[in-house]
């Protein structure tokens, strides 16, 4: 049975983010960075059991929410990587 693709973009995605995540300073590493990779672990979790269930719509918008944090965390992210820069 073949992976859909959002699975397969978000397990790309967390491949991409981890070494991201670990170039973090460590106080941002273990509260940002780890909220991060939980939650992009969690999402890919949640599609991959949302796959299998006969109620695949209420799934999915349960994980639409939790997409939305994961887009906040994320600009929080690019706003910190700014100010080390700067």
């Amino acid at each position: 049975m073949n992976d859909l693709s959002i699975i397969q973009k978000t397990y790309d995605l967390i491949r991409w983010y981890v070494p991201i995540l670990n170039r973090l300073p460590r106080d941002q590493k273990f509260i940002l960075g780890d909220r991060l990779a939980t939650g992009l672990y969690d999402l890919l979790d949640g599609l991959i059991l949302a796959r299998y269930s006969r109620e695949k719509v209420k799934r999915l918008e349960m994980l639409n929410g939790r997409l939305d944090v994961l887009r906040h965390q994320t600009r929080l992210l690019l706003d910190f990587f700014d100010t080390l820069a700067g």
